[in-house]
């Protein structure tokens, strides 16, 4: 014993620093808040510049927190009868249940009626010539118009024929990148997935790191912060997904009320575009009204009218229902943040610009009440929150 002792004493002789039967103390690096700055700006655009160059890693990134967010409500159900890692598998097999119904079920008729569709636009094409002849006559004969209905179809229909070709040049000439566009989005599903299940199963780790790399003094601020984030989002998602299911069924019986053919197609579209708000009623109407110009005039009117409602119950009551919930903003601000996010980067980019304001009202409340300048003082005069002489 004497002689051990005596051996970590001779240690701690010739290497001080080092604690007896341990590794060295980390060192710190000392460094100026302007350095300190500086790598943080370099660290941020070197995520964005990752981001522009590589988007399918943010898409795979958003996609995968939104579906762990969906999943959370049945994980967080389950949780309470069985252990959290099989409420986890169980919802992700619930949800490839529901998908492989949906597919078996619904996916085949859709491929019929959109076949059907592509079958029967030549004949639409005639129908609406017809029609659009009988619009257009009473307009020449009042020289509303200066050329013929014959001359102004004729210009329409060239017009329509160079755009197909192009389409149909370009569909034909891109076989390579349908491929490469489908094993992309075979990677980018897997990696949602992936990035789903892991935030899953590590949410409580995911929460400590994010709350344990903030300063100390601020982490019961952070924490709010983190559920402001969850609450704000799945409100928003809960909410998206109720807007989409009612304007999609409401528009599929309306259709099949009205006697608009591929009313279920019709019906699918218009769940899809309802993603954008305010914007997406009148896009989902777009190809019905089209369709049933084909059929009447009369029929093209009602289903005008259709979206026209259903346009007002979406901007009247449906959006403003996720605003209020998730987002708390004016819908002219969830209007520009549409249109931007679609000039910037796209349809990608309109569908995303919602739940993006989402996060930065969520970050703005929260800075705004806890960002504060301090008084400026004049030299030799004492601060105005200190004691006087």
């Amino acid at each position: 014993m004497k002689s051990a002792n005596l051996g970590k004493r001779k240690e701690e002789k010739k290497d001080p620093g080092k604690p007896v039967g341990g590794s060295y103390p980390p060192t710190p690096i000392r460094i100026s808040r302007a350095t300190r700055t500086v790598i943080a700006i370099s660290v941020a655009a070197l995520i964005l510049f990752v981001c522009w160059m590589v988007p399918d890693a943010l898409i795979m990134l958003l996609g995968g927190i939104t579906l762990a967010i969906i999943l959370s409500f049945p994980v967080q159900l389950l949780s309470r009868f069985i252990p959290r890692g099989l409420a986890i598998l169980f919802s992700f097999l619930l949800l490839i249940a529901l998908l492989s119904l949906l597919v078996a079920s619904i996916i085949p008729v859709l491929v019929e009626q959109f076949t059907s569709l592509v079958n029967a636009i030549p004949g639409f094409v005639n129908r609406a010539n017809e029609t659009l002849t009988d619009i257009l006559v009473p307009l020449e004969e009042r020289g509303v118009i200066s050329q013929s209905p014959e001359e102004f179809l004729n210009d329409i229909g060239s017009d329509l024929v160079d755009a197909a070709q192009s389409v149909a040049q370009g569909i034909l000439g891109g076989t390579f990148g349908i491929l490469s566009s489908t094993i992309g989005f075979a990677i980018a599903l897997f990696g949602i997935i992936f990035i789903s299940a892991y935030l899953l199963v590590d949410t409580r780790r995911v929460k400590a790191a994010f709350i344990i790399a903030s300063p100390h003094r601020y982490r019961r601020d952070v924490r709010e912060l983190w559920h402001s984030f969850g609450y704000s989002l799945s409100r928003y998602l809960a909410g998206l997904a109720l807007s989409m299911s009612v304007q999609g069924l409401v528009s599929a019986l309306a259709l099949v009320a009205l006697g608009i053919p591929y009313a279920l197609l019709l019906g699918l579209w218009v769940a899809f575009t309802a993603v954008l708000p305010y914007i997406g009623a009148w896009l989902g109407a777009i190809p019905a009204v089209l369709i049933a110009l084909a059929v009447s005039p009369t029929q093209a009117l009602l289903v005008a009218l259709l979206f026209f409602l259903i346009q007002q119950l979406e901007g009247n009551f449906l959006t403003p229902r996720i605003q209020s919930q998730a987002l708390g903003v004016h819908p002219i601000i969830v209007f520009l943040a549409v249109i931007i996010g679609a000039g910037m980067f796209g349809i990608l980019g309109a569908i995303f610009a919602v739940p993006a304001l989402a996060v930065f009202r969520v970050l703005f409340d929260f800075f705004r009440v806890r960002l504060t300048t301090r008084p400026t003082e004049k030299p030799g005069e004492p601060a105005k929150d200190s004691p006087g002489p």
